[in-house]
């Protein structure tokens, strides 16, 4: 499973490219949180949201209500979106194999799976690995942060040397999504004109949290 990475998902949605069947699990939910995010907020425009956005927590619905609607046609616009929030609470999963085997090309079918991944035995984790965009996600490795952290900090338009880096991770921990947050934060606190960050900047940063 898991042909896809964060990096090749965004890649594609970027450019335009919304899939009719996104699963996005594992066990860093920050990735499944942007890849959400940025469907939500650009595969329809403000005005079609209103009509073609449809948003279930998996625990307060059933397979068969968010099938229904994800056969269901746009309204006005290229396409719908379906969201599933918390799809490791839904029930009888399996059921969505046929839908899997003949998808509506008018609709984008978000999972959102959080904190584990969908059983790989099962046959529907075949379709949606045949017939869908799967993300099953590891736990970012300690060695691997400071290259994350860089990463939101290009993001960001900022730069930073390595004992800056090893200062924020330090500061700030292991969460991915409180790291992306932490450096929004600092983007927005620093003077006008200023894209480095350096160890004193950093340092100071820490005093004053």
């Amino acid at each position: 499973m898991a042909k896809y990475t964060y990096d090749s998902i965004m890649s594609e949605l970027k450019s335009g490219v919304f899939r009719p069947v996104y699963y996005l699990m594992g066990e860093e939910g920050y990735f499944t949180d942007r890849i959400t995010g940025y469907i939500i907020e650009n595969a329809l425009t403000e005005l079609e949201r209103d009509f073609n956005l449809t948003v279930f927590y998996g625990g307060e619905t059933d397979i068969d209500t968010v099938i229904n609607t994800a056969k269901r046609f746009p309204m006005m616009a290229e396409r719908q979106v379906v969201v599933v929030k918390e799809a490791q609470a839904l029930k009888s999963i399996d059921s969505l194999v046929f839908y899997l085997q003949n998808p509506q090309p008018t609709t984008v079918l978000v999972f959102a799976h959080k904190n584990g991944s969908i059983d790989k035995r099962k046959k529907v984790a075949t379709e949606l690995d045949r017939n869908g965009v799967v993300l099953d996600t590891k736990k970012y490795r300690d060695e691997a942060l400071p290259g994350f952290i860089t990463r939101c900090l290009r993001e960001k338009g900022l730069t930073a040397d390595m004992k800056s880096v090893h200062m924020l991770r330090e500061s700030i921990g292991a969460d991915l999504a409180r790291i992306a947050g932490e450096i929004d934060k600092l983007a927005i606190s620093l003077p006008q004109g200023t894209s480095a960050i350096t160890p004193e900047g950093t340092s100071q940063r820490r005093l004053t949290k």
